[in-house]
């Protein structure tokens, strides 16, 4: 390819140039950038989506609201928020208000939450459909749940590759989420473009990328899926 675009310049390689295999930008290196999706150098790519998606709908984020490890995106996002939980499964986590496996559920309280904040962890879960049932189960009606999933990414390190589970399409939310909520009360959408994606995957970050080639959205390269789903109200 490079060796094309040097002919329509009038550029002729050296033979080192053509034995040295060009890259662009490092496109063909088998290691990435960065080793932790970006985060020792900047800020990953996928936060781009996630943070659009939680600002688009703030004004979900109220009343009693649910997050899972911190409770980071409700104090950005927040509006009259009356109370704020954590949910993690791990014990030693001293921001974790509630110890539990969301696809079991014990301890979470039913028809108690506004708002879950759900970003980022579907991932880690086997059981999706115990997940899914006890997200409706913890809203009160007319609550609000709002989840990303990624649709790619590296796995993470460590313990990651024995217990990293899934990556999503928009076609699986729909199934997922409208089985647990009815069809009509989610949203599901998909966010990102081939650039966004392969971006995210070698550890480049947003600090690199022009907003306008992340705002371009094609559904059949997402890097991320969102869904909102409303627990319908009764009578």
């Amino acid at each position: 390819m490079l060796s094309r675009l040097l002919a329509l310049l009038g550029v002729q390689p050296t033979t080192r140039q053509r034995l040295r295999h060009p890259s662009i930008d490092g496109l063909f290196s088998v290691r990435p950038k960065s080793e932790h999706w970006g985060w020792d150098r900047g800020t990953p790519v996928d936060r781009f989506y996630i943070d659009r998606f939680l600002a688009e709908h703030a004004g979900d984020v109220r009343g009693n609201v649910l997050e899972v490890k911190d409770s980071d995106y409700t104090k950005r996002y927040g509006r009259d928020v009356a109370r704020v939980d954590v949910l993690d499964i791990d014990a030693d986590n001293p921001q974790a208000t509630i110890v539990s496996d969301l696809s079991a559920g014990d301890g979470i309280p039913e028809a108690f939450f506004d708002c879950f904040i759900l970003t980022q962890t579907l991932q880690y879960i086997y059981d999706l459909r115990g997940a899914a049932v006890q997200c409706q189960r913890l809203l009160r009606p007319g609550g609000v749940l709002l989840v990303t999933v990624p649709c790619l990414s590296r796995v993470t390190h460590g313990a990651g590759v024995e217990w990293e589970y899934w990556r999503f399409t928009a076609a699986s939310c729909r199934r997922l989420f409208g089985d647990a909520f009815g069809d009509d009360n989610v949203e599901v959408r998909t966010h990102g473009n081939v650039l966004a994606a392969t971006a995210f995957l070698r550890g480049s970050v947003l600090e690199e990328i022009p907003r306008r080639k992340l705002e371009v959205n094609d559904p059949y390269f997402p890097l991320l899926v969102t869904v909102r789903a409303v627990k319908q109200r009764q009578g």
